[in-house]
C-alpha cells in the first residue's frame, strides 16, 4: 500500500521510547508518506524539525484551542516565519474544542482560529480543522472565510458533512470509524465523496479495531481503510490510493 497519513503526532511523548525505530520501520510497512501536525508552538518546531529529518515526513504548524490562550502575543507572530521551509505544507491543527471546561473562553478560541484561517489565507495555504462540542460556531467561522483544508477527525452526521462540502473542504476519518458503536462515522464514511475523502490516524490516539487501545501508529490506516472500503463496496488498494491522491492535491503536491 502506498498510505499518506494525514494527520500524525509523532511528536507526542508516546513515542518517547522507540520514536526513531518506528519511524524508520513504516515505509517497509506500506506508509509512503505522513503529516505530522503540530497543537502547541513546540509541536509545531518539532513537526518541522521531523520534516527536515525524515524524507517522507511533511509539517502542519499551527494552534490547538487548547493552546490559545497566550497564542495571539506569543505564538501566532512566529508562525509565519516556519513557512519558509518548503515541507510546511498546512496551518494546523486549528479550530474549536469546547468540551474541556478547563480549555480558553470560547471568544479567545474563536478569534485565534480566525487569525490563523488569515494567516493561512494570506499563505495561499489550506487548513486541518479541529472541532469538538463547537459543531455551530465552527460551521460559522468557516462559512465567513471559507478556507481550503479538511475537517480532521470529522464526528458529525451526514447533515454536517453535506454543509462542509458545500465549503469545499475535505473530510478526513480516522480509527473511530472501526468501532462498533460508530454509526455516524460509518453513515459519512458510506457517503463522503470519492474525491474529498482523506485517511488518518491522529496517532498515537485512536487506534483502530482490533488494537483499539494501544498506542496507534500510521501502518494501522490499513485498518481503518478495509472498514471503509467494505462499507463503500471498494477495494481497499483502490480507496487508499485514491485518498493518497486527495491528500496530495489538498497539499499541492
Amino acid at each position: 500500500m502506498n498510505i499518506f497519513d494525514s494527520h500524525a503526532h509523532y511528536d507526542d511523548e508516546a513515542f518517547d521510547p522507540d520514536r526513531e525505530a518506528l519511524i524508520a520501520s513504516l515505509p517497509e510497512r506500506g506508509v509512503s508518506e505522513v503529516l505530522n501536525v503540530g497543537a502547541s508552538f513546540e509541536g509545531s518546531l518539532r513537526s518541522v524539525e521531523f520534516a527536515q529529518k525524515y524524507g517522507f515526513f511533511y509539517a502542519a504548524v499551527g494552534i490547538h484551542p487548547e493552546y490559545a490562550a497566550d497564542a495571539e502575543e506569543q505564538y501566532l507572530p512566529k508562525l509565519e516565519a516556519l513557512f519558509a521551509n518548503p515541507k510546511v505544507l498546512a496551518v494546523g491543527e486549528i479550530g474549536l474544542d469546547y468540551h474541556w471546561a478547563e480549555n480558553p473562553p470560547r471568544e479567545i478560541q474563536k478569534r485565534v482560529f480566525e487569525r490563523q484561517i488569515e494567516l493561512a489565507q494570506k499563505l495561499g495555504r489550506p487548513i486541518l480543522v479541529h472541532s469538538r462540542d463547537a459543531a455551530a460556531d465552527t460551521l460559522e467561522i468557516l462559512g465567513k472565510y471559507r478556507p481550503a483544508g479538511v475537517m480532521h477527525c470529522f464526528s458529525g452526521s451526514v447533515e454536517t458533512l453535506r454543509e462542509v462540502l458545500a465549503l469545499g473542504m475535505y473530510i478526513s476519518l480516522g480509527g473511530a470509524v472501526t468501532f462498533k458503536n460508530a454509526k455516524k462515522a460509518k453513515a459519512v464514511a458510506a457517503a463522503v465523496p470519492a474525491d474529498r475523502l482523506l485517511l488518518e490516524t491522529d496517532c498515537p490516539y485512536m487506534a483502530p479495531e482490533p488494537n483499539r487501545g494501544r498506542r496507534c501508529d500510521s501502518s494501522m490506516i490499513r485498518d481503518t481503510a478495509a472498514v471503509i472500503a467494505a462499507l463503500r463496496g471498494e477495494e481497499v488498494e483502490t480507496l487508499v490510493g485514491r485518498c493518497r491522491e486527495n491528500t496530495l492535491r489538498m497539499l499541492g503536491l
